[in-house]
């Protein structure tokens, strides 16, 4: 079932499968976000829970001899969501726990993803909820798509990303076939540069996983026309640049608290890189917000 909020700026609608944005239009009804198209890719924005990515063979070690296993992205893009509280410009959405779940995730959680319109911006607040008895670690992220070009007539190479602040950095290889991070074999990508401009190629292999960026904002900007967006996401230490291999027409813009599993890792949950932990009882909250250029 859809639901939408509306102000004098934006209509913004939302999916209960998996809890997320169906649409972001602006009042001249253009459509910011990624419609979804299996040609390229079927997703929209999708969110990431318990892990961001994939984890080696989908398998892990988690809690002293427990055992995981998830596909990539975790356990909840794919699931029904309930409506919690709905008001003039705010929508929660929630999932939590239960026996499927503890299959693949071997603990009691409550996932809350709450939406508030505030003038041209979108706030996403995913809130993490132990509702167990022992601590969990777990990862958490988005995964909003863009349409690139975002005007009739424009070409996805005229589009680039700004950053907030001028970058120098590396980037680790993806590993195609895995959905792994090989972070030993790195990519120089960024130098004493503020902005990046986007071509399908950039995308042929995988993703750009940008793991060393000092900005926590980000703009999808175009050289031919005023309109854009912008990603502030303060509370995520990696954002993953992404379109699919066959030249889609969009970009996904994905602040991430952690990353796949990477070459330096073992199969230990708790030993990935910024893992997570919520005590039993306890909440943590992560926020992004997209705004309307």
């Amino acid at each position: 079932m859809n639901h939408t909020l509306t102000n004098e700026h934006l209509e913004v609608s939302f999916t209960e499968f998996g809890g997320t944005f169906s649409s972001i239009k602006d009042k001249k009804g253009t459509e910011y976000l990624w419609q979804g198209d299996a040609t390229y890719w079927s997703g929209t924005a999708p969110v990431l829970f318990p892990i961001c990515g994939s984890i080696r063979d989908d398998k892990a070690v988690i809690g002293n001899g427990l055992k995981t296993a998830m596909p990539r992205h975790g356990i909840v893009r794919k699931s029904n969501f309930t409506v919690e509280e709905i008001t003039d410009n705010m929508i929660c959405f929630s999932i939590q726990s239960n026996e499927e779940t503890l299959k693949k995730f071997p603990y009691d959680f409550k996932l809350r993803t709450r939406y508030e319109l505030l003038g041209k911006s979108v706030k996403v607040t995913y809130e993490v909820e132990n509702t167990g008895a022992k601590d969990m670690p777990f990862f958490v992220g988005g995964h909003p798509g863009f349409n690139c070009p975002l005007v009739a007539g424009e070409n996805y190479s005229d589009y680039y990303v700004e950053f907030e602040k001028e970058e120098t950095c590396t980037v680790p290889t993806p590993i195609t076939e895995t959905g792994l991070i090989d972070v030993e074999n790195r990519t120089n990508c960024l130098d004493h540069a503020k902005t990046f401009a986007l071509k399908h190629e950039l995308f042929h292999k995988d993703a750009i996983i940008f793991d060393e960026l000092k900005s926590r904002k980000i703009k999808l900007l175009s050289k031919k026309s005023s309109i854009g967006v912008e990603l502030d996401f303060a509370d995520f230490p990696y954002l993953i640049l992404w379109s699919s291999a066959n030249d889609g027409p969009f970009v996904a813009i994905e602040p991430w608290v952690g990353l796949s599993t990477c070459s330096d890792e073992s199969d230990v949950f708790e030993e990935k890189r910024n893992v997570q932990v919520v005590k039993p009882g306890k909440k943590k909250d992560y926020t992004f917000t997209i705004t309307i250029l």
